[in-house]
């Protein structure tokens, strides 16, 4: 009976898609008592032995958890979230950081305007992994990586998905939604071309996400077309203001450039933290703006310009995608919306 088999032991019940749980006890050569207390974290058995039947159990696409074990047949009414920057950032309320939780209240009301639930998912390839997170309906996935974990995982599982970004190296996908981000890079070193910098510095993180790759493929286009030499940084994400402040003496010391460009705002507040310490005058002597805005790119002392993204046109549009794969039609996407570039203090000379 493909996908309709259960069985239950200490008051777990588990169906999947034709894989029972004696399956796995065959296949681990343990019992279905052992089993079913390595997957519901019961008995004495040893460490070893619950990750070898947990392995044995994700190899075969066997799936123990909660409302996965009757619901993965049938639809949910809610969709999952998985924040690939955050997760890559291992902490999920950086402080100073608020476009993830524009976007996640932007995503969650529009689910619910759509009589849907959106639940927040940890990286899905990390143990544990929340209760109901394959019986969900589809996913959102943004900033994925390039040869994302996760969205290999989706795709062994064949759950449906889109993602808030391209995903980089997958020309051949177009389940994606994005800020014009290549619209958005040219306005912005537009903008600082107008105010007189031939010479401005990208620093962009280390996240391999079409949002640093696109963004250095675009700057290093625009320095070829007018003849100037690129200036590019990395510097991780993690790495915060502070990181960006000792970023500032490494880009100092290579010469002062007309602007600096950071595509996060706790750089870019660092960045200027730093220069203004060393004497640099902002924006007189260099131009500084953030491609995110943020609490630190706002309140920095003078304000920084930079991009604000578009969370609420983007969700919906996510939303668009993801309901139509869930329900079998062809989506119209990729989708790109379009963000707003508030031009502050830093940038105003």
């Amino acid at each position: 009976m493909l996908g309709a088999q259960k069985w239950k032991e200490g008051g777990v019940v588990a169906r999947t898609r034709g894989i029972t749980i004696r399956d796995v006890a065959r296949k681990a050569g343990v019992s279905i008592t052992a089993v079913s207390h390595a997957l519901n974290g019961k008995g004495t058995l040893s460490e070893a032995t619950r990750e070898h039947i947990r392995t044995v159990a994700d190899q075969m696409g066997y799936e123990a958890d909660a409302l996965a074990r009757g619901l993965r047949r049938s639809t949910m009414g809610a969709v999952g979230l998985v924040l690939r920057s955050l997760d890559a950032l291992g902490d999920y309320a950086p402080a100073g950081v608020d476009v993830f939780e524009r976007f996640v209240g932007a995503a969650a009301s529009q689910a619910l305007a759509r009589n849907l639930s959106l639940m927040l998912v940890p990286d899905l390839t990390r143990k544990p992994v929340p209760p109901l997170a394959f019986s969900l309906d589809g996913y959102i996935v943004t900033n994925p990586h390039v040869d994302d974990p996760v969205i290999a995982l989706l795709e062994d599982r064949s759950i449906p998905y889109v993602a808030y970004g391209r995903p980089p190296g997958r020309p051949e996908f177009t389940h994606w939604v994005s800020e014009d981000d290549t619209a958005s890079a040219r306005q912005i070193l537009g903008h600082l071309w107008a105010g007189g910098a031939r010479d401005t510095v990208l620093v962009r993180g280390t996240d391999p996400n079409a949002w640093n790759l696109e963004h250095q493929e675009v700057y290093v286009s625009w320095c070829s077309e007018r003849g100037v030499t690129p200036r590019l940084y990395e510097l991780a994400e993690g790495a915060g203001v502070d990181g960006g402040v000792d970023l500032a003496g490494r880009i100092a010391d290579d010469g002062v450039p007309d602007a600096v460009f950071c595509l996060t705002g706790r750089h870019a507040a660092g960045v200027q933290r730093g220069l203004m310490a060393r004497g640099v005058r902002v924006p007189e002597d260099t131009m500084v703006v953030a491609g995110s805005d943020s609490e630190h790119a706002r309140n920095s002392r003078p304000a920084i310009s930079a991009l604000e993204l578009n969370p609420v046109e983007s969700s919906a549009a996510l939303l668009d995608v993801l309901q139509d794969l869930i329900a079998g039609r062809t989506p119209t996407s990729p989708r790109l919306t379009k963000a707003r570039f508030r031009a502050r203090a830093s940038t105003r000379r």
